[in-house]
């Protein structure tokens, strides 16, 4: 399992590295992300220790919504005075995420050419 953390967290800082020394508009956690996913592709599969740590990570992840959370009440003078851009920036990025979402998986359903399978009978 201290393994499973190590990779998980060797992902992390390849991608705070390679996203600070390229200057990648880009979180490094994210690209850590995309790093251990292509490592997963590669293996063709998700060992069973480095599932068991995500589950684990996954099942206390509201623990890490307390420091933006505490930034928020440290700065809510500051949000109250940029309120209208603020909103105006979560509830358009929450209609484009919405949409985007609901393009790619129209497209991801729909049957593709070679797909004979008749829905109804399996």
């Amino acid at each position: 399992m201290l393994s499973a953390l190590t990779l998980i967290l060797t992902c992390q800082l390849a991608g705070e590295l390679i996203t600070r020394f390229l200057g990648l508009p880009v979180p490094g956690p994210v690209a850590g992300m995309v790093i251990l996913f292509a490592l997963l592709a590669l293996k063709g599969k998700v060992p069973d220790d480095i599932g068991v740590v995500a589950d684990g990570l996954l099942r206390h992840l509201a623990l890490l919504f307390v420091p933006a959370g505490v930034g928020i009440m440290a700065h809510l003078g500051l949000i109250g005075q940029d309120w209208l851009p603020i909103s105006v920036a979560v509830v358009g990025s929450t209609l484009a995420t919405i949409a985007v979402t609901g393009l790619m998986m129209s497209r991801l359903a729909r049957p593709q050419a070679g797909d004979r399978r008749d829905p109804g009978h399996d």
